[in-house]
């Protein structure tokens, strides 16, 4: 017989958002990332749409403000989906990938200001989220 010797108290289930089909089918139609955000606030794709855009374009401040908050509404979204602050957030679930998109664009925008910090805790949350998103 062959014992695990892992976490005793085993890993959490991974957590997996829910869609919002109204605002994936516009931002897949073309619609503008800010009017998607202005009309879905609590969507991180959206705001991950707009700071990926400013980054893109050498608007790294914009960036780090649109991914910090996509961010935050992602985490407020984990947390109501049963997120204590750890656990599996898989990129494999597309729902999941707003957030996990903001964490990244503010981990860029973070290096590029030279807050490494920051830039530090994001790709260690992204690692700790789905560990095929960081290096």
């Amino acid at each position: 017989m062959t014992h695990s010797h892992g976490n005793l108290l085993g890993e959490p289930a991974p957590t997996l958002l829910p869609g919002n089909p109204e605002a994936d089918a516009a931002l897949a139609a073309g619609t503008p990332a800010a009017e998607v955000a202005a009309d879905h606030p609590t969507v991180s794709a959206a705001w991950a749409a707009l700071g990926e855009a400013a980054l893109d374009e050498g608007r790294t401040i914009e960036a780090y403000a649109y991914a910090r908050t996509g961010y935050h509404r992602g985490l407020d979204a984990l947390r109501r989906n049963g997120w204590k602050g750890y656990g599996p957030v898989p990129w494999s679930h597309e729902p999941n990938r707003g957030f996990l998109r903001c964490v990244t664009v503010l981990a860029r925008a973070a290096e590029a200001i030279g807050e490494t910090s920051e830039q530090e805790r994001c790709t260690q949350l992204l690692r700790d989220c789905d560990p095929t998103l960081a290096p």
